[in-house]
């Protein structure tokens, strides 16, 4: 049986590459890997820039897979430059309640790749601003 937290981190950790792209740009410190509800798995970086026209590595994977052609998230890990697993942003959490109002509840993140732990969405969003 597949393990799909592994998958996730794997597709996660091949795009992890720190650099400086220039005096004003970095990229790659954090990666992400998103599993659509059709089980495709789509993955970003974050890009930091000098003022807020960066982006986080989870809303950089969503938006590859709304290009793609879909808008349903099943699963979210992200790798910190140490390796370790983590939370999205609030930015992050907003986009993924605003694309699936209805069910954004159910959106599994994975919060510990060491011990596995993982939450729902709904319980670091309780109460969003959308009924």
């Amino acid at each position: 049986m597949e393990d799909i937290w592994q998958t996730l981190y794997d597709a996660a950790k091949a795009v992890l590459n720190a650099r400086r792209i220039s005096d004003y740009v970095t990229a790659g410190e954090v990666a992400a890997a998103i599993r659509s509800k059709s089980g495709r798995i789509y993955t970003g970086v974050c890009v930091d820039t000098c003022s807020t026209l960066g982006i986080c590595a989870e809303r950089s994977a969503i938006f590859a897979m709304l290009t793609a052609g879909e808008q349903e998230i099943d699963k979210v890990l992200a790798i910190l430059p140490d390796g370790s697993s983590g939370a999205p942003c609030g930015a992050c959490r907003e986009l993924m309640v605003q694309l699936m109002p209805q069910t954004y509840h159910d959106i599994e993140i994975m919060m510990d790749m060491e011990t596995r732990r993982t939450v729902r969405l709904g319980d670091i969003t309780p109460d969003w601003w959308i009924p």
